[in-house]
């Protein structure tokens, strides 16, 4: 008598669940070593893929173009024309592409600049492999985030650094409610969506509810921008705690 297993149609009687697709996965790097160290850890999940290589900014762009990936591992430093540029070029061709920053280069300078091009987040490169895929799922899933080494400072000189030449009006704020003006504070203050839900006792889900609210009505593409208007805007000042 003949049986119908699991693998071939899932349970009996049921449609066979059908995964979702891989995260796809570009990484510009000019050191071929590092391009390979970062496959290896990438391609050994099981929803994430490498489907294209880059050893510079002008190839990075290409391979975009035609791999058509969901995630950029971007290096500062290349020749021909380095990350930062590539990332701007990048995200004005398409205001939706994630970009993840990887770098050596432990320094502030490089943070803004990859910000103000458009990136999605910034890690160096001696990230553990664990912290480097997940942050790649965060990107992929539409958040933000920076390397914990670098948060704090940046936050800390963040609205001493910045240009305020873009800094919001007082109207842009002023289309927030109180809820959303207290989850933007604590965004500003580095805390993850669960650690806000904790604190002001509300369900996660709703946290990022008024998180989507808050980038829309501002007109920010990302949470990483959202921080920045926070300081821009005087809605938290740097050094404050709580």
């Amino acid at each position: 008598m003949s049986t119908v297993t699991g693998t071939e149609a899932g349970e009996a009687g049921c449609p066979p669940v059908r995964a979702a697709p891989p995260i796809r996965v570009v990484i510009a790097d000019d050191q071929a070593l590092v391009r390979t160290g970062f496959r290896m850890i990438v391609d050994a999940e099981p929803d994430l893929q490498v489907v294209g290589e880059a050893a510079d900014g002008v190839e990075a762009l290409d391979a975009v173009s035609s791999a058509h990936p969901d995630v950029v591992l971007m290096d500062i430093r290349m020749p021909r024309m380095d990350g930062v540029e590539a990332t701007r070029r990048l995200v004005e061709r398409d205001h939706s592409a994630r970009v993840l920053v990887l770098t050596t280069f432990d320094l502030d300078d490089y943070v803004l600049e990859a910000i103000r091009a458009g990136a999605s987040g910034f890690l160096l490169k001696d990230t553990p492999p664990e912290d480097l895929v997940e942050a790649i799922r965060v990107v992929a899933a539409g958040d933000a985030l920076l390397s914990p080494s670098v948060t704090r400072r940046l936050l800390d000189r963040v609205a001493k650094v910045l240009s305020t030449a873009d800094a919001p009006t007082p109207g842009d704020l002023a289309s927030l409610t109180e809820r959303e003006l207290e989850v933007l504070r604590l965004m500003a203050r580095g805390l993850s969506n669960s650690e806000i839900a904790a604190q002001l006792y509300l369900g996660e889900t709703t946290v990022k509810t008024h998180v989507s609210r808050i980038l829309m009505k501002l007109g920010l593409r990302d949470r990483v921008q959202a921080v920045v208007l926070a300081y821009e805007s005087g809605l938290v000042h740097p050094g404050a705690s709580g």
